[in-house]
C-alpha cells in the first residue's frame, strides 16, 4: 500500500466553503494556529502546503527611519516623566481630533 492511499480521507465543506483538516494530518505536518498554509490549484487538485516562515529582527527600513524621526518627541516625553497611560490618552485624543476634523 503506498503513502497516498493510506492517507486519504473524505471531508465535506461547510456552508461557507470551509473545510477541516483532519487532526492526524495537522499533527503529521506540524500545523497549529500559528501556521501559514499556501493553497493552490494544480492539475485539477487543491494542494495545501505548510510554509516555513522565518522571523527577522532586521525590521523595515522605512519603519526604522520613522522611529528615528520621532526620537526628539520620544526623548521629550521621557524627560517629562509621562506614564504609558498618559501617553496613550494623548495619542487617543490627537487621533480623535484629526478624525473629527476630517469627518
Amino acid at each position: 500500500m503506498n503513502e497516498s492511499s493510506r492517507s486519504t480521507k473524505l471531508v465535506k465543506p461547510l456552508r461557507g466553503g470551509q473545510i477541516t483538516i483532519p487532526a492526524e494530518y495537522r499533527r503529521r505536518l506540524g500545523i497549529n494556529e500559528e501556521s501559514v498554509l499556501e493553497m493552490r490549484i494544480a492539475e485539477g487538485e487543491l494542494r495545501v502546503r505548510v510554509l516555513q516562515l522565518h522571523r527577522s529582527n532586521a525590521g523595515s527600513p522605512w519603519l526604522r527611519d520613522l522611529y528615528a524621526m520621532f526620537a526628539p518627541a520620544r526623548d521629550d516625553i521621557l524627560e517629562r516623566g509621562y506614564s504609558d497611560d498618559e501617553i496613550n490618552e494623548m495619542i487617543d485624543a490627537a487621533v480623535k481630533a484629526v478624525r473629527e476634523e476630517h469627518a
